[in-house]
């Protein structure tokens, strides 16, 4: 087994590190990367505005590594009285080492759909909900919560930005090493690396490889895209990652 992590640095390094250290054959191929968002200088003001019991999402744990520092740097905390929430255990452990606060997060998995399922969102009429995000990403999680009687307003705290590289140059690269497994993390760098390659590279190789993901959204994209050897992790962490190579 050659395996190709495509997720961000420096998970993606991590995640080769520990391979490496089972023997494995990895390598790393981050897809995208990440840089301060436009609006974190607004985040202190905003949970400041918001009252007691209402709504706080932390989508990833890029928020807390970019907003952290708009934090100390204007001597601000995050306000106790508000409910948090994060999208899974890693950005759940992330937010609470970072703001002492506690969080709560879905157990089963690291998605939208299983976040909305927490019994204590179920009725949100009149509450606020702040939602910290990258750029773009899902609407699921703010439509459901607006469907429920929420106000919602977002905060970008990062950005994503592709990396790039010459299609026809890493085909070859990754199938002169033999690369048999991927692993994928979001369904913007499935399509971007679906993307990437040259038709004959897909056909004779790309879409031959057994594809490790982290949802079963995911796994219904990449059928559509022709995989058809798909493994769906546990969980979007390095942990979970393991676990299904």
């Amino acid at each position: 087994m050659s395996i190709l992590v495509t997720r961000p640095a420096p998970a993606a390094d991590e995640l080769v590190s520990r391979l490496r250290l089972q023997g494995r054959v990895a390598w790393s191929f981050p897809l995208i990367e990440f840089t301060p968002g436009t609006q974190l200088d607004r985040l202190p003001d905003r949970l400041e505005a918001l009252e007691a019991g209402d709504l706080v999402f932390i989508l990833s744990q890029h928020v807390i590594h970019y907003a952290q520092p708009t934090f100390n740097r204007l001597e601000s905390t995050w306000p106790a009285s508000l409910n948090y929430y994060a999208i899974g255990r890693s950005t759940a452990l992330a937010f609470h080492a970072a703001s002492g606060r506690q969080v709560s997060w879905p157990h089963e998995q690291e998605t939208s759909e299983i976040l909305i399922q927490l019994p204590d969102l179920q009725v949100v009429t009149g509450k606020r909900a702040l939602i910290l995000r990258g750029n773009g990403g899902r609407e699921l999680l703010a439509e459901t919560l607006l469907n429920r009687g929420a106000k919602v307003e977002f905060i970008e705290c990062y950005q994503r930005c592709n990396k790039h590289y010459h299609g026809a140059e890493e085909g070859r690269r990754w199938r002169n090493q033999g690369i048999d497994t991927l692993v994928v993390t979001s369904g913007e760098m499935l399509q971007q690396l679906y993307s990437l390659f040259t038709d004959i590279d897909r056909d004779e190789w790309l879409l031959h490889c057994r594809l490790v993901i982290v949802s079963e959204r995911l796994a219904t994209l990449a059928r559509k895209l022709g995989w058809a050897n798909i493994d769906v992790a546990d969980g979007a962490d390095n942990d979970a990652l393991l676990r299904a190579i």
